[in-house]
């Protein structure tokens, strides 16, 4: 595995606190190396048309109501600070800390009535439909490694499943892994990992030394820290006994398209600029504020990739709700327009399907310490791309954004419709796990969404 190091991290409410660095070229959990990948690649030989997902998970339960389902004439405990501005679509407001996606708002789909959460801080809903409750025997695939069973690579060299997860509390992966019953070498490639429960860090790594996440952008530096790493490997010898699956490893890891979608110096200034300067800083907040990690996934799905997960920021925020939002709301507003308007721009848009959730919604009433706390009975979620029928909000709460009154939508709903722009039939695909028992994408009898597809 090739590691690119980051600082330490801070925890979460719940009081777990992470490690950080960058991964190229390993699964995690001690699974599948990239050589090994790359035999089940080439003795696969499957390569289908390229549609892609990228799914932007924001850990510790975003405010509903302070974003897309504003409460306007509700008391002054409930609707809080902000108040809604229009769209470009008639009768669609939303929080005026998103002016750049209302001025773009045909080409969303916000979704205001999610049910289903449960409330302990957790990813899996949002990685898989399902909740963490009776998972099947050998675990439940995530979306991502259930296109990369299913679907295998588009490219060679870049690996269909690819995480940008930043280590947080609310990791989506548990034991034994996100592949679940499917087996590890449908794991993520993981370009972020950390330490924690479940986590194995005792592998052995190959480093870039000196190249930090924040690095990245260092062209000069990325390429001496893999010229070196390359010179290392050869002058000890190691290379010749490798085999040309593994040979063909230290390759993508220096020399592909996979490196070339990492490398953001090959970007134009401008688009650089639209997307904004992230805060790589790691605190008590989980992940950190990498806007520039919007550019890294559509680089990557345009490199290859079917299906990349990130997360941003942290939005636990059970104290000074308003101010933590009046600095990580503008910071997504920039960089989720730039990533849709990009998508838009390059002809992606009906290929590339985008989902940005977290795990549930707020309270309605603020709390004494003008936060927000747990509130799992409804949460939100806004889709763009992928064909859908945009310029439309789906779902409705009631005055004080409690509890959803029209159009519940699952998160199983959401996966159903995902894998649907996928090109996958979410009634008809199955899998056994390990007790031989079938195992669907979705929960059974859950079909895409008909007002998206």
């Amino acid at each position: 595995m090739l590691t690119i190091w980051g600082r330490p991290s801070g925890g979460m409410c719940d009081g777990v606190s992470r490690r950080n660095f960058l991964k190229v070229g390993g699964m995690m959990l001690g699974g599948l190396s990239l050589p090994q990948l790359l035999r089940h690649e080439a003795q696969a030989g499957i390569v289908h048309s390229h549609k892609a997902v990228i799914n932007i998970f924001l850990p510790g339960g975003p405010p509903h109501q302070d974003m897309w389902d504003l409460k306007p004439d509700a008391p002054s405990e409930v609707r809080g600070e902000f108040r809604p501005i229009r769209t470009n679509v008639t009768g669609i407001e939303i929080c005026e800390l998103f002016p750049r996606i209302a001025s773009m708002m045909d080409k969303f789909v916000p979704i205001r009535s999610i049910v289903g959460a449960r409330g302990p801080h957790y990813a899996v809903q949002c990685m898989t439909g399902f909740s963490d409750q009776r998972p099947p025997a050998g675990g439940r695939p995530t979306m991502g490694a259930w296109v990369s069973k299913l679907q295998g690579t588009a490219r060679p060299g870049v690996p269909a499943n690819l995480s940008l997860f930043y280590p947080t509390a609310h990791q989506p992966w548990g034991d034994p892994g996100d592949a679940g019953f499917l087996g590890m070498a449908h794991s993520p490639f993981q370009l972020v990992e950390g330490q924690g429960k479940g986590k194995s860090d005792g592998l052995a790594n190959m480093s870039l030394r000196g190249i930090t996440l924040e690095r990245l952008q260092d062209r000069r530096a990325l390429l001496t820290a893999m010229d070196q790493f390359r010179r290392e490997a050869d002058a000890s010898g190691s290379m010749d006994g490798l085999d040309e699956f593994t040979q063909q490893a230290v390759g993508i890891l220096t020399t592909s398209q996979l490196a070339q979608a990492l490398d953001l110096s090959r970007e134009e200034p401008a688009t650089l600029e639209r997307y904004g300067k992230g805060d790589p800083q790691f605190r008590a907040d989980g992940a950190p504020k990498m806007t520039e990690n919007f550019l890294v996934a559509r680089r990557l799905v345009e490199a290859g990739a079917r299906v990349v997960s990130l997360n941003f920021s942290r939005w636990d925020w059970h104290g000074d709700n308003f101010g933590r939002a009046r600095q990580d709301m503008p910071m997504l507003d920039q960089a989720l327009s730039a990533l849709v308007t990009d998508l838009h721009e390059r002809g992606l848009d009906q290929d590339v399907s985008v989902v940005c959730w977290g795990e549930f919604g707020r309270t309605p009433k603020i709390n004494e310490s003008a936060g927000r706390d747990h509130w799992p009975q409804v949460s939100c979620a806004i889709l763009a791309g992928g064909g859908m029928r945009t310029g439309q909000v789906i779902g409705a709460t009631d005055r004080l954004a409690e509890r959803a009154v029209d159009r519940p939508v699952t998160f199983s709903e959401v996966l159903a419709t995902l894998y649907d722009n996928l090109g996958l039939d979410v009634g008809k695909v199955r899998e056994f796990d390990l007790s031989g028992r079938p195992q669907y994408l979705v929960e059974e009898g859950t079909r895409p969404m008909p007002e998206l597809v």
